[in-house]
C-alpha cells in the first residue's frame, strides 16, 4: 500500500470521525436548546398516525438520527406508552426527518465553514447563559460537520485517477443489488445512515477525467442510497433484543418499511434517476449530484411513507406474522423488575425522564397497596396483610435502587440541561421519599405484630381515630400518584396543603389519647404503639408533601429561568 493510499484512507476515516462527532454534538446542542419544547413534542407522539408521523419527523430533525427516534419509539412501546400502530407512524416520520441531514450537506458553503466554526466556538465557550451556550454548541458542531465533509472530499480526489478503483465503481454502478449491499454494509459498520450518505454525496461529487461527469453518477448512487436505508434498521433491531414482542415488532416494521421500499424502487432506478434529475437544480453533474442524492433520499422516504401510512393495519399484520404471540403465555413479570426504564434511550434525556417518572409512579402505587395492607394489619390484626407489607417493602427497596441508578446514569451522559438536572435531582429525592413511606408502613406493621403478640386492646374511640388517620394519609398518597403521573400542579398544591391537616390531626388525636389516659379508659401500655403509629402517619404525610413540592419547585425553576432569559434578551 503506497503512501498516497494511506493518506486517502486515513483522511477519509479522520473526516468521517469529525463528521460523526459534529453530528452528535449538534444533536446534543439542539436537544438542550429545545429543552422543554422536546417534552411537549414527545407528548404528541401518541396522537393519530398523521400527527405521530409529523412528530417523528420533527424529533428526528432535532436528534439528527432516525435510529435514535426508532429506539425511543421501541422504548415507549415497551413501556406501554404507545401502541404498535402509533409507533409505526412515528417510524415513518423518522425516515423523513433523517433526510434533512443530506439536504443540509448538499449546500455549498465551503467559503463560510471556518467563520461558522469560529462564531459557534465563541458562543459555545464564552457566554455563561445556558441557552446561548446550547445554540453556540449547535452552530459550532454544524461547522465541524462541514469540516469533516470537506476533509473527506479533498482526500477522495485522487481516487478519480485510479483505474482499479474506477473499475470497482463501474461494477457497483451497473449491478444495483451490489450497490444496495455496499450501502447496507457501510451503514452497518458506521451505525449512521447520515454519515454514510454524506460519504456517498462527497464521493459522487468527484469528477472523471473530463472534470464534469461524476465518477459514480446518480444511477450508481441510488442503489447505495437504498442500501443505506436498510442498514440503518440494524440499530433498531439490536435495541429490541430482550424487549417485549411489540417492541420487536416496532423494529421489524422499520425494517419492513425500508426493505419493501428498496425492493420496489430497485426496479425503476434508471427512471427514478431521470425523475430526480428533472426536479433537481440543473448544471454540471459534479455540481448538482449532491443535491440530487439528497432529493432522491427525501423523495424515497416521502413516497414510501405516503404508500404505507394508510396501510398501517397491514403493516401491523405483517409484523404480527413475523413475530407471533406464540402458543404459551409468557411468565408473569416479577414485581421487583422495572417495567419502564430503558437504557437505550438514556441519550434522549426527555424520553428517559418520562420513563423514569412512570416507574416512580409505579412504586408509589405499590406503597399505596402497602397502606391498605398496613391498615388491615393494625386495625383488624390481619396476618395475611402483615406478610403482604413485608413482601412489598422488598419490592419498593429494589425498585428505588433501580430508579436511582437509572437517573444517575442519565446524569453521567452529560446531556442534561440545567433544568433537566434539577428535575432529575428532584426525582431521585422523590424516589427516596417513596421508599421511606414504605419504611413507615413497615414500622406500622411491626406495631401490628407487637399488638398481636402482647394482646394489646384499644378502645373503639381510639381505633376510630387511627382509622381516620390511615384514611387521611391514604388520600394524600392517592393524590400524590396523580401529581406524579399527570404533573398536575393543582393537585400538588392540594397535597402540600393537606400536610397541615395531617399535623393538626396528629396533635388532636394525641391530645384525645392523653385525655383517655387521664380518665383511665385507655391502657398506658398502648401509648407507645398509639403515638408511634400517629407519628408514622405524620411522617408519611410529610414525605407526600415533599414529593408534591418537588414538582412545584421544578415548575417554579422553569418559570424563573424563562423570566431571566426574557430579561437578558430585553437587555
Amino acid at each position: 500500500m503506497n503512501s498516497e493510499m494511506v493518506t486517502t484512507i486515513t483522511g477519509l476515516l479522520g473526516g468521517l470521525a469529525v463528521f460523526i462527532y459534529g453530528m452528535n454534538l449538534m444533536s446534543e446542542g439542539l436537544q438542550k436548546a429545545a429543552g422543554e419544547k422536546m417534552k411537549k413534542v414527545l407528548g404528541i407522539l401518541t396522537k393519530n398516525p398523521i400527527v405521530g408521523m409529523l412528530a417523528g419527523a420533527l424529533v428526528t430533525a432535532v436528534l439528527q438520527s432516525s435510529s435514535a427516534t426508532t429506539v425511543m419509539a421501541i422504548g415507549f412501546v415497551s413501556a406501554g406508552l404507545m401502541t404498535l400502530p402509533q409507533a409505526i407512524s412515528v417510524i415513518f416520520g423518522a425516515n423523513i426527518g433523517t433526510t434533512m441531514t443530506a439536504q443540509i450537506i448538499a449546500f455549498k458553503i465551503d467559503d463560510f465553514i471556518w467563520p461558522i466554526v469560529f462564531i459557534g466556538f465563541v458562543l459555545y465557550f464564552f457566554p455563561k447563559k445556558e441557552s446561548i451556550k446550547n445554540i453556540g454548541q449547535s452552530v459550532f458542531a454544524f461547522g465541524l460537520l462541514f469540516v469533516g465533509i470537506t476533509t473527506m472530499s479533498n482526500v477522495m480526489k485522487p481516487l478519480a485517477d485510479s483505474p482499479v478503483f474506477l473499475s470497482m465503481i463501474e461494477q457497483v454502478a451497473h449491478i444495483p443489488i451490489l450497490g444496495v449491499c455496499v450501502g447496507a454494509l457501510m451503514t452497518l459498520v458506521v451505525q449512521s445512515s447520515s454519515a454514510t450518505i454524506a460519504v456517498l454525496q462527497n464521493f459522487a461529487s468527484q469528477p472523471m477525467a473530463d472534470g464534469v461527469t461524476s465518477i459514480l453518477g446518480l444511477t450508481g448512487a441510488i442503489p447505495i442510497l437504498l442500501g443505506d436505508n436498510i442498514g440503518t434498521t440494524i440499530t433498531a433491531l439490536l435495541a429490541s433484543v430482550g424487549q417485549p414482542k411489540n417492541a420487536k415488532r416496532t423494529a421489524a416494521a422499520h425494517c419492513v418499511f425500508n426493505v419493501t421500499g428498496t425492493f420496489v424502487f430497485m426496479w425503476f432506478v434508471p427512471l427514478y434517476a431521470k425523475f430526480i434529475q428533472f426536479i433537481s437544480p440543473k448544471g454540471p453533474e459534479i455540481e448538482v449530484i449532491s443535491r440530487q442524492i439528497a432529493n432522491a433520499h427525501t423523495f424515497f422516504n416521502i413516497t414510501n411513507t405516503i404508500i404505507w401510512l394508510p396501510l398501517i393495519p397491514l403493516m401491523v399484520k405483517i409484523v404480527m406474522k413475523l413475530i407471533p404471540d406464540g402458543k404459551q403465555q409468557a411468565a408473569e413479570q416479577p414485581l421487583y423488575q422495572t417495567r419502564f426504564l430503558d437504557t437505550n434511550v438514556l441519550k434522549q434525556p426527555e424520553a428517559a425522564i418520562r420513563l423514569a417518572m412512570l416507574e416512580l409512579t409505579r412504586i408509589t402505587e405499590y406503597v399505596t397497596e402497602m397502606a391498605g395492607h398496613a391498615k388491615k394489619a393494625f386495625l383488624r390484626g390481619d396476618t395475611d396483610a402483615i406478610g403482604a407489607v413485608d413482601s412489598l417493602e422488598d419490592v419498593v427497596d429494589i425498585l428505588q435502587d433501580s430508579i436511582t441508578n437509572y437517573l444517575s446514569s442519565l446524569c453521567k451522559t452529560g446531556k442534561l440541561t440545567q433544568g433537566q438536572s434539577q428535575r432529575v435531582a428532584g426525582m431521585i429525592r422523590a424516589a427516596s421519599d417513596i421508599e421511606r413511606i414504605g419504611d413507615q408502613y413497615t414500622s406500622i406493621t411491626n406495631f401490628a405484630k407487637l399488638k398481636r403478640e402482647k394482646e394489646y386492646t384499644f378502645t373503639e374511640e381510639a381505633m376510630g381515630e387511627l382509622e381516620e388517620g390511615f384514611n387521611h394519609v391514604q388520600e394524600m398518597l392517592r393524590l400524590t400518584i396523580r401529581t406524579l403521573h399527570d404533573s398536575d400542579l393543582e393537585t400538588a398544591r392540594q397535597v402540600v396543603h393537606q400536610q397541615e391537616s395531617v399535623e393538626d390531626l396528629e396533635r388532636r388525636l394525641s391530645r384525645k389519647h392523653m385525655e383517655r389516659l387521664n380518665l383511665g379508659s385507655c391502657s398506658p401500655e398502648n401509648t407507645v404503639a398509639f403515638t408511634d403509629v400517629l407519628h408514622d402517619l405524620e411522617c408519611i404525610g410529610e414525605y407526600c408533601s415533599d414529593i408534591a413540592e418537588m414538582l412545584l419547585n421544578e415548575k417554579d425553576s422553569v418559570i424563573k429561568m424563562e423570566k431571566i432569559d426574557q430579561r437578558m434578551n430585553e437587555a
